[in-house]
C-alpha cells in the first residue's frame, strides 16, 4: 500500500468539478484507491466514487490522505497527489 498526506490548496476545495477530475484519474488505475479526510471530521471513502469524494466535504486547507493498493499503487497515488498539489488547475 502506498499513501501520501496532502493539503487541499485550491480556493473552492473538492467541489463537483475537482471531485469528478480526481475520480476520472483514479478510475484509470487498477489499484483500489481510498481518500481520507484527516482531523476532527475524519471520513474515508472510495477514491473512484464522485459521490463518496464530494460527501467528505473537503474545503481549502483540509488535510487529506490518498492511498492505493494494487499493482500500480505508486503511480496512482503520485498522479492524484500531483493533481491536488496543482490545485486542480484553479490556482
Amino acid at each position: 500500500m502506498h499513501t501520501q498526506k496532502l493539503t487541499v490548496v485550491n480556493p473552492t476545495g473538492l467541489h463537483a468539478r475537482p471531485a469528478a477530475e480526481f475520480c476520472k484519474i483514479a478510475g484509470t488505475y487498477q489499484s483500489k484507491i481510498s481518500l481520507k479526510r484527516l482531523g476532527e471530521n475524519e471520513k474515508e471513502g472510495n477514491g473512484k466514487s464522485v459521490i463518496a469524494v464530494m460527501a467528505m466535504g473537503l474545503p481549502k486547507g483540509c488535510e487529506i490522505e490518498i492511498s492505493a493498493e494494487g499493482e500500480d499503487e505508486y503511480a496512482a497515488v503520485e498522479a492524484l497527489a500531483e493533481l491536488v498539489r496543482g490545485g486542480f488547475g484553479e490556482i
